[in-house]
């Protein structure tokens, strides 16, 4: 079992910025992928940026030149620095695992084996 918990949501105006925590606990590998996703309401659940355990990365387009994904403390906490914040950002954001997985997996919802019971991220203009 992994346990995924965020933190770092909260209310800011457009043009801001936030820095989102994952701190991942339980049994984890060393072949994996994280994933930050969001869930505005009556949208679907979408990806927004990966990182696999050698450090690659990769973010959706509508994010790209404002989001950063990192990792440390030997890759068990995972972070989202978001700058520039849109008030289309506005959504629940979750943090996601995936076991023995290549970072493509984390473009997907179904990807994912572990989920965080997410963090509100609120944009206003």
């Amino acid at each position: 079992q992994v346990q995924l918990v965020e933190s770092g949501g909260g209310s800011v105006q457009a043009g801001g910025s936030l820095r989102l925590s994952c701190a991942a606990s339980g049994r984890t590998y060393s072949t994996y992928c994280m994933g930050w996703f969001r869930q505005a309401p009556g949208k679907e659940r979408e990806a927004v940026a990966a990182i696999d355990n050698d450090g690659s990365t990769t973010y959706t387009d509508a994010v790209k030149g404002r989001f950063t994904i990192s990792q440390d403390n030997a890759n068990n906490t995972l972070h989202l620095q978001m700058n520039s914040l849109k008030p289309e950002d506005t959504a629940m954001y979750y943090c996601a695992y995936a076991q023995f997985a290549p970072i493509a997996s984390c473009r997907y919802v179904s990807g994912m084996d572990y989920w965080g019971k997410g963090t509100l991220v609120t944009i206003s203009s």
